[in-house]
């Protein structure tokens, strides 16, 4: 089999469509994608670009693979925890299809780096999952002119849209920031981390994403422009809202390249900005990570007395004046049953460190010893 005819079996299904056909399938593959988060929305729109023959793929994540990922990030497997995504993603794409390019960024993204690695492709896919990286991203590639496709998931809820598309009359649509203008306050709107997910709903939004992705690469269908869709998979129910590009909204955004990279966004982005309840499984499986403190909260002396593992005692009250001195990256912390190592880990909270609460406490550890 020859060079074009192995292509043409690849995408074969892909080149049936009319809408798509030989031509679109060329488009594709001299498309340039670069997919921002390689978690819950990430992992299926890699997958599906990947197989697709999106030529040119980039996957900036510069987190590890973390037991309580595994529920909905479906690129990776138990025995790659503690690896980095970026890693395990591009082998994994290379596994699906060894004819595409494939560049990773395994490190943060802030807008002292974030505009050249833009820079170097056409369509931008934001699959992070905090305001801080969402205004970053928004912001540079308004600037610098790219499409932005958006999802975003909680419980089981997701919004999906395509930003700064420019029309056939050189218009050019709305922005994130003309549906949410401004971030919220610092734990205003809770995470994933907080409220939970679904473990489907990241890949049926991520699924979604890569559609539009496809559609805009090959001119097909009708773009989720100027509107975001909104979806509950609890109650299947499926809602496209309006959103107008705004005046005043172009205000918020940097005017330039020095303004952009003047701007305070707050948390760098991709950074853990929130803690994680984990279970004893899961707290057994971080400990043995490098670069790990682990913290009993409680009063010395007190019942049970742990033996099993290697930890640090800082008491609650002595918590906050002790937080300069932690300087590891990942934080596990328990208490005896739980409550004081949650204070704990909200005053952590915004310390640019991962932050683990073992839920339950102590005493819910020990059982399962």
């Amino acid at each position: 089999m020859d060079g074009k005819q192995h292509y043409t079996e690849r995408y074969s299904r892909q080149i049936s469509l009319p809408e798509i056909g030989i031509s679109g399938q060329q488009k594709l593959k001299k498309a340039k994608v670069l997919v921002i988060g390689a978690g819950g929305l990430g992992c299926p729109v890699l997958q599906y670009l990947a197989v697709a023959g999106i030529g040119t793929l980039g996957i900036a994540d510069f987190d590890k693979v973390d037991l309580s990922n595994l529920q909905r990030q479906i690129l990776y497997t138990t025995d790659e925890i503690g690896l980095p995504k970026t890693q395990c993603a591009k082998k994994r794409m290379l596994q699906l299809n060894p004819e595409i390019l494939i560049h990773t960024y395994a490190f943060q993204l802030d807008n002292s780096n974030v505009w050249d690695i833009i820079n170097d492709y056409e369509i931008i896919i934001d699959g992070t999952d905090n305001f801080p990286s969402r205004y970053l991203i928004n912001d540079a590639c308004v600037l610098l002119k790219k499409v932005l496709i958006y999802g975003s998931i909680s419980r089981f809820e997701g919004q999906v849209a395509v930003f700064n598309v420019t029309d056939s009359h050189g218009a050019v649509t709305a922005n994130y920031r003309d549906l949410y203008p401004e971030p919220p306050a610092m734990n205003e709107v809770p995470t994933c981390n907080q409220t939970g997910v679904i473990g489907v709903l990241p890949g049926m939004i991520g699924m979604m994403m890569a559609n539009e992705c496809i559609k805009y690469i090959t001119g097909t269908g009708t773009l989720l422009i100027n509107k975001v869709l909104l979806t509950d998979m609890l109650q299947y129910r499926f809602l496209e809202a309006s959103i107008e590009p705004r005046l005043e909204t172009k205000k918020l955004i940097p005017s330039n390249r020095y303004a952009f990279e003047q701007k305070n966004y707050g948390v760098t982005c991709m950074e853990q900005i929130e803690y994680k309840n984990i279970n004893a499984s899961e707290f057994n499986q971080l400990m043995k990570q490098s670069d790990t403190i682990v913290i009993d909260v409680r009063e010395p002396g007190e019942q049970p007395i742990v033996t099993e593992f290697d930890c640090i005692n800082i008491p609650i009250g002595n918590f906050k004046e002790a937080i300069p001195f932690i300087k590891e990256n990942t934080v596990l912390l328990f208490c005896h049953s739980g409550i004081r190592s949650l204070i704990a880990a909200e005053l952590l909270t915004g310390s640019h460190k991962k932050i683990y609460n073992l839920k339950g406490g102590i005493i819910r550890w020990k059982p399962s010893h």
